[in-house]
């Protein structure tokens, strides 16, 4: 690592700023794996947010090794980096690799683009919640962050990338972390097949909590892109809030008039959706055309979760790909549409905008890389879970009616149930609100129920 000192270019208020986007990056993360374990039964919670949290080491780690080199090396090429920064060697303390990136040190920035890489294969697992095993999950998310990530975010990010030359526009995370997490999920659906049952929802509270995190954390997500404190990062975490609430209302108004209840499933689902969409644009629009964006991915997900369910084809627990896969393309597209030189100007810089500013061609070049991601994403990702699935040891599937958190870990997440002796003694004593385990049972989601009475196991 470079030991120069650090320049006057890169100024105390755009450290802090970043290093303080980084912080709430890496809190989603967490917040992923509560998310999901609220969306699954209870004997699969643990596993569900310790595999969410062991993304945080893993990929950590990866990308120290040589995750950001093949990511964002300055002297890579078109697809792919080099491996000049491996160990974090090379490193400036001047200025950061990218356009963006010029009033930080790279060290920085490099940490801060860590947190990225990190929640992305995160996002994977729940859709395939209760029916992996964790080792080679966790050996999976190693390989898959370098042979998919590191590479899509190389085309999309760094100065020499294919889509950052042909002038694509994504300025948080669209193609490298939505679309690219979307359709691995897909595969990795395919891969492993369907659940024993479907499963309802066992802790609605904890799905709040994990939504709230990740709102909070998209402050950052796509604030902290401009990678400085300046007026886009301003515009950036404006048009992230409008974008989720108009989601977030129309996905739960939608589902009113299926089931005539305000569901906070519903909203939660359409939030994350709006902030999905809105990721790759958010440095880039207005504030009316985060409303479009929220409304339009708030529907058109909701439409794609009720695709699944009717055409049956295949198990995607958490409905990640309809939810990042689709939201992710959605936001890309419309980024080719609204993007406004207005905006950019904010700080200086200029681009031929969107369709808004009469660069149409905008759009092709957004749908180029858009489906180069997908097909990229899901071809690659097949192709490593084959390969494991052969390798004695590494196959992915897991059954088992105990659970994955017993089976996989020997814990559990809650203990309802108290030993026989100690809850006789609490009914001897005439205490009315010891607790009845059949029912504890029936309201934390160990109970079959019909299609009719199932919550929906839509966000993220």
């Amino acid at each position: 690592m470079s030991t120069t000192d650090v320049s006057s270019s890169t100024e105390s208020g755009h450290v802090a700023w970043v290093l303080a986007a980084t912080c709430l990056v890496w809190i989603m993360t967490p917040g992923v794996g509560l998310l999901y374990s609220g969306l699954a039964r209870k004997k699969h919670a643990l596993s569900l947010i310790m595999l969410c949290f062991l993304a945080i080491p893993i990929v950590s780690v990866q990308w120290f090794i040589w995750g950001y080199s093949l990511a964002f090396s300055r002297t890579g090429g078109p697809f792919i980096g080099n491996l000049q920064n491996v160990f974090f060697m090379n490193l400036q303390w001047d200025s950061g690799p990218t356009n963006a990136s010029k009033q930080v040190p790279e060290v920085l920035f490099a940490i801060f683009e860590c947190m990225f890489a990190v929640i992305t294969p995160a996002l994977i697992i729940g859709a395939v919640a209760e029916r992996v095993r964790l080792l080679p999950t966790v050996i999976f998310i190693f390989i898959w962050s370098t042979l998919v990530y590191d590479v899509i975010a190389a085309w999309c990010w760094s100065k020499n990338g294919w889509f950052a030359t042909l002038g694509g526009l994504d300025y948080a995370g669209g193609i490298p972390v939505h679309i690219s997490s979307g359709a691995a999920a897909l595969a990795f659906c395919i891969v492993v097949g369907r659940r024993n049952r479907p499963s309802s929802p066992h802790n609605i509270v904890n799905v709040i909590l994990g939504t709230v995190l990740l709102w909070f954390g998209w402050f950052g997500f796509n604030g902290g892109s401009a990678v400085a404190a300046n007026k886009r990062a301003i515009m950036a975490c404006i048009v992230t809030n409008l974008a989720a609430s108009f989601s977030g209302l129309a996905w739960m108004f939608l589902d009113y008039f299926k089931y005539n209840k305000l569901r906070a499933v519903s909203f939660c689902s359409g939030a994350v959706a709006g902030l999905v969409a809105i990721t790759p644009a958010s440095g880039y629009v207005a504030p009316y055309a985060a409303a479009v964006f929220g409304i339009v991915s708030g529907v058109l997900c909701n439409l794609a979760v009720a695709m699944k369910r009717l055409l049956g084809k295949y198990d995607d627990a958490m409905d990640v790909f309809a939810i990042h896969g689709i939201g992710g393309f959605i936001g890309n597209i419309l980024t080719g549409v609204f993007a406004d030189q207005n905006i950019v100007s904010l700080n200086g810089d200029n681009i031929n905008g969107g369709a808004v500013n009469g660069n149409f061609i905008q759009i092709l070049i957004q749908l180029s890389g858009s489906c180069s991601g997908m097909m990229y994403s899901f071809l690659v990702t097949l192709i490593i879970l084959y390969i494991m699935n052969i390798i004695p040891g590494l196959s992915l599937r897991l059954d088992g009616e105990d659970g994955t958190d017993i089976i996989e870990m020997g814990e559990r997440a809650y203990r309802f149930d108290e030993e026989p002796e100690t809850r006789n003694a609490i009914i001897e004593k005439g205490d009315v609100e010891s607790v009845d385990i059949e029912s504890a049972n029936n309201e934390n989601g160990d109970v079959e129920r019909s299609d009719s009475e199932s919550t929906n196991n839509e966000v993220v």
